[in-house]
């Protein structure tokens, strides 16, 4: 992202979610981005992964300039190049895990290798549940489904919003683990948004926003650190 703006509305009404943001996230690792409430933490990921246009800057996706897409190209980039967890889940009742996973590949036309989707499938634990629907599933199952879903296409990237907001403690751990192992097996590229210090000490690295910028990085994250680092940031920012 290079000197990244979003303002929404327009006159005295306008308001300003992001400031000039300029920042690389590397591929290869796991960013955890934070801040207060009103930061701009959801705006950032919206505007890197493409689901929303900057009022000003640009967004580059690998060697991809998502400014100069057209809403079908910045589609097809979506669906293909980028995976998608949402706190809510977002799985279809009507179809079963393996339907919800392949759907994303479904849609752009193309078929699962066999090979490549049974070994998703046992990475996030879901092997015997491939013919379940998500209201057989619990609530950690749930998430699994759609993290096997967000890596079905190979892409380049996962942004994940809020992925264990809807958990309990122990669920959550294990959403975490199986997106960690993701990085450090796969090489996965994942951009998480989460405002609990014990998520964002799975990341390698945390971005905290503060007033729509970039207000400190922190590598190595512990639980600890992110939350001391928080509350002076609430503190700075009100």
């Amino acid at each position: 992202m290079d000197a990244v703006s979003k303002v929404y509305g327009k006159g005295r009404g306008a308001v300003a979610a992001l400031r000039e943001v300029t920042v690389r996230l590397p591929g290869g690792g796991f960013t955890a981005v934070m801040g207060p409430s009103g930061s701009g933490k959801s705006t950032f990921l919206h505007c890197a992964a493409g689901l929303d246009r900057p009022t000003a800057g640009t967004v580059r996706l690998g060697g991809t300039d998502l400014s100069g897409l057209s809403e079908t190209k910045l589609t097809e980039l979506r669906r293909e190049r980028a995976g998608f967890v949402f706190q809510s889940f977002n799985l279809i009742s009507s179809l079963t895990v393996e339907q919800n996973v392949t759907l994303p590949l479904r849609l752009a036309g193309r078929r699962a290798d066999a090979g490549k989707l049974a070994a998703l499938i046992r990475r996030v634990g879901l092997q015997e549940r491939t013919g379940h629907r998500p209201g057989q599933l619990s609530g950690g199952q749930q998430q699994r489904v759609a993290v096997a879903r967000a890596l079905v296409s190979e892409p380049d990237v996962v942004f994940a919003d809020e992925p264990t907001g809807a958990l309990d403690t122990m669920t959550a751990r294990e959403v975490l683990t199986l997106l960690r192992q993701t990085v450090d097996e796969l090489g996965q590229t994942i951009v998480m948004v989460t405002h609990d210090p014990v998520a964002a000490s799975y990341a390698d690295e945390v971005l905290f926003l503060a007033d729509g910028r970039v207000a400190d990085t922190m590598s190595g994250p512990t639980a600890a650190k992110v939350a001391d680092r928080m509350i002076r940031l609430g503190a700075w920012n009100r």
